[in-house]
């Protein structure tokens, strides 16, 4: 969809990083120890001691796309959050500040999808010039990122996934997320403030995050909850039991369930060693470090049958996993109270993902679309009648983000503009059961 609001901006930062986009790669050093001690906290006083969103170190340098330096002023962030366990962690967040024209009173937090088990890839490092293979997936959403600025909106990147890259914590990433907004906006640097209205936005991993942290907001930050004008997502994992089966067997996605086993054992301290069988002991060690580029298309028709012995064929009898569905499960999280803007792509075969399975159902891909429909339904249900939902029938996981990063800035605009916010409640059909059993 051709929306003549976002043209010339998009033009605009396109046009100024296309000198960076298209020169020859460099590989940038190794990062130093004194890179490195800016992701930890030493200081004297008890992490728990410090709320939430607290800053604890700052650094400016510029932003930079594949070690390439980009004329945008970068201020990153040191601060104190949660992690999945609800232990005091630290993280690090990067506040893009737009290049001209920028408007201190208007942000969005945008979640990145870099999806990886290794800290190194995450946004902060790639922006702060470090390079590597994971990094890669975040400068793929360069683009995104441009559109922003050049419309004058301070862009705010967390590392959803924390300091230990706890892949597919879907809390963790709301409360990563939430607190680096808090951060940001108590920071003198960033030249934002407690007036600051936020907008919230991600696709796929970036999406788990925007949702999660749009569900937890009233009650982990209410002072936040009241400044966000509405958040933008899509292709989101709503009951990751429910994907693991749907992703079981596929050509493009079925290696995710390893990285799943791995993020969510790391995320809540479970050991899934004694339910794997050899051949998935092996893939979890080899994985232990793996982006979502080291899976994809890699691990073609891998099925959940070969990476468990033979008594733990159902998913549900592995306790580890039931103890943690619910808690990871967006049907079980509190219902947002902002507007949301939902899109999901439905045609995942052609990323080599049946669409036919009993009690599952079509999906993009990777994720669910009758879950993500159930999920939209629930909130239109439970008081949330501000929900916009679109369908792409006709495209997969990695297409349906083209049709929908027009549609989600567009829509931000609005909410920024005070436009009041379109509804689909009472014509979003019917989804599947929000609950962890497959």
């Amino acid at each position: 969809m051709k929306n003549p609001r976002l043209s010339m901006p998009l033009m605009s930062a396109i046009a100024a990083l296309s000198l960076v986009m298209v020169a020859p790669a460099v590989t940038a050093p190794p990062a130093s120890a004194t890179q490195e001690a800016f992701y930890s906290y030493t200081g004297a006083a008890p992490l728990a001691s410090f709320e939430p969103g607290t800053v604890l170190a700052t650094r400016n340098l510029a932003y930079r796309i594949s070690g390439i330096e980009a004329p945008v002023e970068v201020v990153q962030l040191l601060y104190r959050t949660t992690d999945a366990q609800y232990r005091p962690s630290v993280d690090v967040t990067s506040v893009l500040l737009p290049p001209v024209g920028g408007d201190p009173g208007k942000a969005v937090a945008y979640q990145s999808y870099y999806d990886s088990l290794n800290p190194e890839d995450s946004p902060s490092r790639s922006i702060a010039g470090q390079v590597s293979f994971g990094g890669t997936v975040f400068t793929s959403e360069t683009g995104t990122i441009a559109a922003l600025l050049a419309q004058g909106y301070t862009v705010i990147v967390a590392d959803t996934e924390g300091q230990r890259a706890d892949f597919a914590a879907g809390p963790e990433y709301g409360m990563t997320t939430l607190d680096s907004i808090r951060a940001a906006t108590r920071s003198s640097a960033t030249r934002l403030s407690a007036a600051t209205r936020i907008g919230l936005a991600g696709y796929s991993g970036g999406a788990l995050a925007t949702n999660w942290a749009a569900a937890l907001a009233p009650g982990y930050a209410p002072e936040i909850n009241a400044r966000l004008i509405g958040a933008a997502e899509g292709g989101v994992l709503v009951n990751p039991a429910r994907n693991l089966g749907y992703v079981d067997g596929s050509v493009s996605w079925a290696g995710i369930a390893v990285m799943a086993i791995i993020g969510i054992g790391r995320s809540y301290d479970l050991d899934f060693t004694p339910y794997l069988s050899d051949y998935g002991r092996q893939l979890v060690a080899d994985l232990d470090d793996a982006s979502i580029g080291n899976v994809l298309f890699q691990y073609p028709g891998l099925t959940w049958r070969q990476l468990v012995k033979p008594e733990y064929a159902d998913p549900n009898t592995v306790a580890p996993l039931t103890s943690v569905a619910d808690r990871i499960n967006l049907g079980t999280a509190p219902t947002p109270t902002i507007p949301m803007f939902i899109g999901q792509g439905a045609n995942g075969e052609l990323e080599g993902t049946p669409g036919d399975k009993l009690g599952i159902g079509p999906g993009d891909g990777v994720m669910v679309a009758g879950d993500v429909r159930a999920l939209a339904r629930q909130y239109c249900d439970t008081g949330n009648r501000a929900v916009e939902y679109r369908q792409y029938d006709t495209l997969a996981h990695g297409t349906a983000q083209a049709d929908w990063t027009p549609q989600a800035l567009a829509w931000l605009n609005d909410r920024f503009a005070g436009t009041a916010a379109p509804t689909s409640c009472g014509a979003i059909a019917p989804g599947n059961l929000l609950t962890t059993r497959l």
